[in-house]
């Protein structure tokens, strides 16, 4: 009898919580984002409901205080761990769950990523995972490169960064330590692997100073929804972050990337699909909303003009106020395409003031606002994943700690009644509980087809 088809859950945590404001709430710990306690009790959280994953969210880039100051006054998120270091930490104090974190292929080195999160990986003992972005923002002043590389470029390294990766990953076959004291052979020569790869952005010879991950690689983890970011994720990736609004856009995603994965020779099975979903949690629904309301009205005017302002680049907004219908967003930009194409939508299909489009996106930024019982959180979550829109979810929690702390008591108990999620878990690394194959080591693999040829 096949096993029923379950749930995978990730924790997206965003250090006081996901609202813009959650900082200002009763229930947040306000100095999140640089309290190690903090994390601590979140991962262990998130274990205790056998969550598949937790998730940080990272750019390079730093707050330009000269560009909104007063914004800055009020922001809670400028100031944050950077996340391999976190997670190395944290996989200390926990056992199977996996880390997800989040590393720039346009403003790091190939090979330091790989020794980097090859360290992770072992350092957790096969729990490791990357989110591989290519950075929307222009933060290149902090860097020696001569400027930001558009969008269509940053999208073609990003391509030769991720294979790089996987060779360098490479480096060593899994059997190449022998490690035998009696003949005083430590590893076989043979199975050390040179690179030598010189392709259009990178010159690297390898091999990794760093064996082969524990879990063969990392899991690759992507996020991004324009043409080339569906396009790398059907050829790269192992699970997708997504954001999407409405059931029939969240169908018409995974319907389309998982169709683009035949012609790179995989399975459906081979990537795992997971949209944001923001949860408003109440004993009613009237509680809910209520909770919802009052987390909203911690808006400054300030953050809120500064929201918009990230939206409509280039755009003088001086002359609306905040009841004003929302104006047509920019038609193109050279930064997060998908994100400016899920905002237009949202602004387009419901007719939005400036108001209510700050208050659609100071939370979930995007990503799917659920507001009621867990019940009824359930329910939302269900409906997607029985009817080919996701396989997964990422939790985004308004406040923190007690918004996650909610779900897995209150959320969680309904997913495992209903026999959609795990009591407890398959394995030890990330890859056996996503249920992802370990992949082969690609000089081994030449090196068999050359011998049977």
């Amino acid at each position: 009898m096949a096993k029923q088809r379950q749930i995978k859950l990730g924790a997206f945590i965003m250090a006081t919580g996901h609202h813009v404001s959650a900082w200002r709430h009763p229930d947040s710990q306000a100095d999140a984002g640089l309290n190690i306690d903090h994390y601590k009790e979140l991962v262990q959280t998130a274990e205790r409901g056998t969550f598949d994953l937790v998730f940080v969210a990272d750019s390079p880039a730093g707050w330009d205080r000269t560009k909104d100051p007063e914004a800055l006054r009020r922001s809670s998120q400028g100031a944050h761990f950077e996340p391999v270091t976190l997670w190395a930490a944290l996989s200390q104090v926990t056992s199977h769950i996996g880390f997800v974190a989040t590393a720039s292929t346009t403003y790091e080195d190939p090979y330091l990523l790989a020794r980097k999160f090859a360290s992770l990986d072992y350092i957790s003992k096969g729990r490791a995972a990357w989110n591989v972005v290519t950075t929307g923002a222009d933060v290149s002043n902090n860097f020696s490169i001569p400027g930001h590389p558009a969008h269509a470029d940053r999208y073609k390294r990003a391509e030769e960064f991720v294979d790089l990766v996987k060779g360098l990953w490479d480096s060593y076959e899994d059997d190449a330590f022998i490690r035998d004291k009696q003949s005083g052979i430590y590893l076989d020569p043979d199975k050390v692997h040179q690179l030598n790869h010189s392709g259009t952005f990178f010159t690297v010879s390898g091999p990794l100073n760093v064996g082969r991950p524990v879990q063969g690689y990392p899991v690759i983890v992507q996020a991004g929804a324009s043409e080339p970011g569906r396009e790398l994720a059907a050829r790269t990736a192992e699970m997708i972050f997504t954001a999407n609004q409405t059931l029939e856009d969240a169908q018409e995603f995974y319907g389309d990337v998982k169709g683009r994965l035949a012609r790179y020779g995989r399975s459906q099975e081979d990537l795992l699909i997971s949209p944001g979903i923001f949860p408003v949690l109440g004993g009613t629904e009237r509680e809910a909303q209520d909770n919802y309301d009052y987390i909203q009205s911690l808006i400054h005017p300030s953050i809120a003009w500064s929201i918009l302002q990230r939206h409509y680049k280039g755009v003088d907004l001086s002359g609306y106020s905040l009841d004003d219908r929302a104006p047509p967003l920019p038609a193109d930009t050279e930064l997060n395409k998908s994100r400016l194409k899920l905002v237009t939508d949202l602004v387009e299909r419901n007719n939005l003031t400036l108001r209510q489009l700050y208050l659609a996106v100071a939370g979930a930024r995007g990503h799917r606002t659920v507001v009621g019982t867990p019940e009824q959180i359930a329910d939302a979550m269900v409906e997607w994943f029985e009817n080919g829109a996701a396989d997964a979810f990422n939790i985004m929690p308004p406040i923190l700690p007690t918004g996650l702390t909610d779900f897995v008591d209150q959320v969680v108990p309904i997913l495992r009644r209903r026999g959609l999620f795990r009591h407890e878990y398959e394995g030890t690394t990330l890859r056996e509980n996503l249920g992802l194959a370990r992949p082969a080591n690609s000089f081994a693999v030449a090196r068999d087809q050359r011998e049977a040829g």
